[in-house]
């Protein structure tokens, strides 16, 4: 008989890893079945903001392959809009409610992947059953969302709660929907994936957009009026509104591997080894954004819910699901985004993380070009670099600024990957035109103020 792989949810992780295995493995020897809750698979949430400002035409758009190519290409068999509700080990087993019309199913297993992604940060206030409130984490949220912009009759006020990643690129999307955006942030600025410093420098582009920033004021509740949302609850007052997105960020979404008795780890995600293993457990798997991991640089266990890891941490699984050998390496937290023109991109810890760690550190902020300053369109760039004391380690980097800025980061990533000090950075061969870059490129100018700070400790 064939071995059967049960993946629990279809997206990034739980389809990267059905697909490899299934490389690895014949239709006669592995039986794939996949159990997805929403609507579609391998998606792209990352795209969603986009598909919300007009930028891309439709979730067609977003989706990299549908269920039917699963089925037909992949032998696969994918059951939409089933929740799996429990997990049985002893008998190996999970049962399965098929949302549409209320069946209840029961499927033996010899392999279980987890892949449930994330949920987002929904606090009590935000429990209503009042129209115009979403979060914004499954392609069937943006659908939600859209058709509620697109309806009648059409929101003219936006309150944005969380001022993260989602949070800001909402708030840039419904700017260019023709709303007026108010983005109302618990912490004293939108961003906090970066430090303070660069954080303003971001607040400032979203003020420039014609966002409104409202730092410091946490939420205490919503108002509503016949079944829509009518204003957000601060201790300053409510601000009226006829759309609410919450943008607070994400957690794992791991109660059913908890209920089932997998490990749970201190950031709320499932625990596993390096080949994606749940510790303990033959044939469990886990993988994506209801996973935790290691960071490389502080040696932590960290939650860090992106479609990078979920894909990569995916294909390992299904590597060795496939009967080869693979691990994945851990993350360093690298990610970029934009607010209109303005980019931002950050690697490794912030100065809180770096202090929290335990490290004896210095950061310095170098203000360069991304073009050479006599080319036409040369605008401004700030790099930050947080270094070890006293060998000069690289612990962290930020940049924000224009056109050619956020891509830099990769360039700072991979020197992160590879433990590399601020001494060796100054010697990097990067490209270099007019077009491009400065003679000394931001980079390599970052660098050089680094040493010299180190230097002038040491003196």
């Amino acid at each position: 008989m064939a071995q059967r792989l049960i993946v629990i949810g279809g997206d990034a992780a739980g389809m990267s890893a059905a697909s490899q295995a299934r490389r690895r493995r014949g239709r006669d020897d592995l039986e794939i079945m996949v159990f997805e809750r929403g609507h579609f698979t391998s998606y792209s949430a990352c795209g969603i903001p986009y598909w919300i400002s007009g930028l891309v035409p439709g979730p067609e758009a977003l989706i990299a392959r549908d269920p039917q190519t699963f089925r037909i290409e992949y032998a696969m068999d994918v059951r939409m809009r089933h929740e799996v509700t429990t997990i049985d080990l002893e008998r190996r087993e999970v049962v399965a409610q098929d949302l549409e019309d209320g069946g209840e199913v029961r499927e033996r297993f010899d392999e279980l992947m987890y892949a449930t992604g994330a949920v987002p940060v929904k606090p009590p206030w935000a429990a209503t059953d009042a129209g115009g409130v979403f979060g914004m984490q499954t392609l069937d949220d943006g659908a939600a969302l859209r058709e509620w912009l697109d309806a009648e009759p059409r929101p003219r006020r936006a309150v944005v709660v969380g001022g993260g990643y989602i949070g800001v690129e909402i708030a840039e999307a419904l700017i260019q929907r023709g709303l007026s955006v108010t983005l109302v942030e618990a912490g004293t600025q939108p961003m906090s994936t970066v430090d303070p410093d660069m954080g303003e420098l971001v607040a400032e582009a979203m003020r420039g957009l014609g966002i409104t920033i409202r730092a410091g004021l946490p939420v205490t509740g919503l108002e509503e009026r016949d079944g829509r949302v009518t204003a957000v609850v601060t201790a300053e007052g409510p601000m009226p509104t006829d759309v609410v997105v919450l943008g607070l960020g994400v957690r794992p979404n791991s109660a059913l591997a908890a209920a089932a008795g997998l490990p749970i780890g201190t950031t709320g995600g499932v625990r596993v080894d390096r080949r994606m293993r749940v510790p303990g457990m033959p044939g469990i798997w886990a993988a994506g954004d209801c996973v935790e991991t290691l960071h490389r640089v502080s040696g932590m266990p960290v939650h860090v819910p992106l479609g990078t890891h979920a894909n990569k941490q995916g294909r390992v699984a299904g590597i060795n699901i496939g009967g080869g050998y693979a691990t994945f390496a851990g993350v360093i937290g690298t990610a970029v985004t934009k607010v209109c023109d303005l980019e931002v991109g950050r690697t490794g810890l912030r100065e809180g993380e770096a202090e929290a760690a335990g490290f004896d550190f210095i950061s310095v902020i170098a203000e360069s070009t991304n073009r050479a300053g006599y080319y036409p369109g040369a605008r401004p760039m700030t790099v930050k670099l947080i270094a070890e004391r006293p060998n000069g380690r690289l612990l962290g980097a930020q940049i924000v600024g224009w056109s050619e800025a956020a891509k830099r980061i990769d360039a700072l990533a991979v020197a992160l990957w590879n433990g590399m000090t601020v001494d060796d950075m100054t010697a990097l061969d990067l490209g270099y035109a007019p077009p491009y870059a400065p003679v000394w490129d931001p980079v390599l100018i970052a660098a050089r103020k680094a040493v010299d700070a180190l230097s002038a400790l040491d003196r």
